[in-house]
C-alpha cells in the first residue's frame, strides 16, 4: 500500500512539472511574439521584396525572327518581321545581311548583301535593331571596301573613326555651295569644250567599249598634281565606284591607280 502512494506521489510530481515546463514554454512564446511583430513590420517585408525583384535581372535577349517567302534577282521577301524598320540590316541564317528597303502589309522587301543563291525559301532571318551604316574619313583613302565599307584588298583592317548612315537626305538646293572653281581633267577636249567644275555632276554615255571607263580613270590620274599641293584646301579627293563590274575589271583598275595614281 505504502508503495502505491509513493508511485502516485512521483507520477503526480512528473505531471506537475511537464504542465510547468509546457506553461513556461507557452509564457515564453506569448511574450516573444509581439517582439517579433515589431521587429519585422509589414512595410519592411514590402521594401525587402521590392529590393530583392529589383536586383533580380534576366539577360535573355530575345531576337524578331522571320521567314524567307521567296529570293530572286538579290530580292527577298520577308515574313514575319512586324516591327523592323526601313534601311535597318536584317541577318539571314546563312550569315548573310541585307537591308530592309520595302515596308509592305504582309511582308518586307530586302536587298541581298552577298550571293542570295546561298538563301533559300523557309530560311530564318532576325533583326539586328540597327540602321545600315558605313565608316567615313580619310582612312579610306587609298583602299578598296565593298558597299558596306569592309576592306576587300588584304591590307588589315579599317580603323575609321566616324560613321554615317546609307541612306541620308540630300541636302537642298541653299545649302550647297556654288559652284565657283574649275576643275581640270587633264583631257583638252573636255576642258576646251565642256569644262567641269568642283561640285558639278557630269555624266558620261556612251555605247560599251567607247572608253567611258578610261575617261574617269584618266581624270583620277591627272589630280596626282593638284594633290601635291601643300595646302590640303586645294586637294581634290576622287572615289571610284565600280558597279556591276566583274572582278578582274575591278582588279586592273585598283592596279592602274596604285601604279600611276
Amino acid at each position: 500500500m505504502l508503495s502505491r502512494l509513493l508511485t502516485r506521489g512521483a507520477s503526480l510530481r512528473a505531471t506537475t512539472a511537464s504542465l510547468g515546463r509546457l506553461y513556461t514554454t507557452t509564457r515564453l512564446l506569448h511574450t516573444t511574439a509581439p517582439r517579433f511583430a515589431a521587429k519585422v513590420s509589414p512595410a519592411e517585408v514590402t521594401s525587402i521584396l521590392e529590393e530583392r525583384i529589383a536586383g533580380f535581372k534576366d539577360h535573355k535577349d530575345v531576337d524578331e525572327v522571320g521567314l524567307v517567302l521567296s529570293v530572286a534577282d538579290g530580292i527577298a521577301r520577308i515574313y514575319g518581321l512586324n516591327n523592323v524598320q526601313a534601311g535597318e540590316m536584317v541577318e539571314f541564317s546563312c550569315g548573310l545581311k541585307g537591308m530592309a528597303l520595302n515596308l509592305e502589309t504582309d511582308n518586307v522587301g530586302v536587298v541581298v548583301f552577298g550571293e542570295d543563291r546561298n538563301i533559300l525559301e523557309g530560311d530564318s532571318v532576325k533583326r539586328t535593331k540597327a540602321i545600315v551604316d558605313v565608316p567615313v574619313g580619310k582612312e579610306l583613302l587609298g583602299r578598296v571596301v565593298d558597299g558596306l565599307g569592309n576592306p576587300i584588298d588584304d591590307m588589315g583592317p579599317i580603323n575609321a573613326k566616324l560613321r554615317t548612315r546609307v541612306e541620308v537626305k540630300a541636302p537642298g538646293i541653299i545649302p550647297r555651295q556654288s559652284v565657283s572653281e574649275p576643275m581640270s581633267t587633264g583631257l583638252k577636249a573636255v576642258d576646251s569644250l565642256i569644262p567641269i567644275g568642283r561640285g558639278q555632276r557630269e555624266l558620261i554615255i556612251g555605247d560599251r567599249q567607247t572608253g567611258k571607263t578610261a575617261i574617269a580613270v584618266d581624270t583620277i590620274l591627272n589630280q596626282k598634281q593638284v594633290n601635291e599641293n601643300p595646302d590640303p584646301t586645294k586637294h581634290l579627293y576622287c572615289v571610284y565606284v565600280a558597279i556591276g563590274q566583274k572582278r578582274s575589271t575591278v582588279a586592273q583598275i585598283v592596279e592602274i591607280l596604285r601604279k600611276f595614281g
